[in-house]
Parts: C-alpha cells; structure tokens; sequence
C-alpha cells in the first residue's frame, strides 16, 4: 500500500492563494497517475488536476488558469498551487495515486486522509 500525506490546507479569502503538497512513500515501483480530486458537502467527489500515465495534466474546467498543478519525482510529490480561490473552491482536498509496487503485476489506487480548504468571500 501505498501512503500519501497532504499538507497545505486553511482557511483563506476569496482571491487568495494556497498551495497543497501530496508525497508518496512505501514500496513504489511506478507512479502512473497522481493528482488531486476534492468533495464539498452534499457533492460527489471530483477531479481537480492530474498528472496522467502519460506524463500529461488534466484539470477540471473550474479551475483551469487559477490552478496548477506539478511534481517533484525524487520525492514522489506533486504539488497543487491554488490561485484567485473563490469560495466555491471549498471542499477537503484529496490526493490520489495510482502506482505499481512491483516491477510485474498490476497497479492499485491510493487515497490521501484529505485535507480542508475553505475559502470566504
């Protein structure tokens, strides 16, 4: 199993910036997919902003141009820079990965514990 730890939550107001930090540890073999998905109340988790197998980024319509994403591979982190926040932007935050242990055999999902953000306006 792989462990994921976030940091870089708050409380922030509207057109602020914060910035989130996920780093990967355990048996890692390969990192496929990681990135940042997030749930506000009574709302469905969803995509924030990845990083794809194929080293490319997908990011949600909401947020592109105020966020960005990107990645230290030494350190299996990625990092998620929140720009212009808007209070819609509140939800936990979670990181996601996607990576094989082992050289052979098949890959497995990871979840972050989540971390709040909340923006006033």
């Amino acid at each position: 199993q792989v462990q994921l730890v976030e940091s870089g939550g708050g409380l922030m107001q509207a057109g602020g910036s914060l910035r989130l930090s996920c780093a990967a540890s355990g048996s890692i073999f390969r990192i496929n997919v990681m990135g940042w998905y997030r749930q506000a109340p009574g709302k469905q988790r969803e995509l924030v902003a990845v990083f794809t197998s194929d080293g490319n980024t997908n990011y949600a319509d909401s947020v592109k141009g105020r966020f960005t994403i990107s990645r230290d591979n030494a350190k299996n982190t990625v990092y998620l820079q929140m720009n212009s926040l808007k209070p819609e932007d509140t939800a936990v935050y979670y990181c996601y990965c996607n990576a094989n242990r082992l050289a052979l055999g098949s890959s497995s999902g990871s979840w972050g514990q989540g971390t709040q953000v909340t923006v006033s306006s």
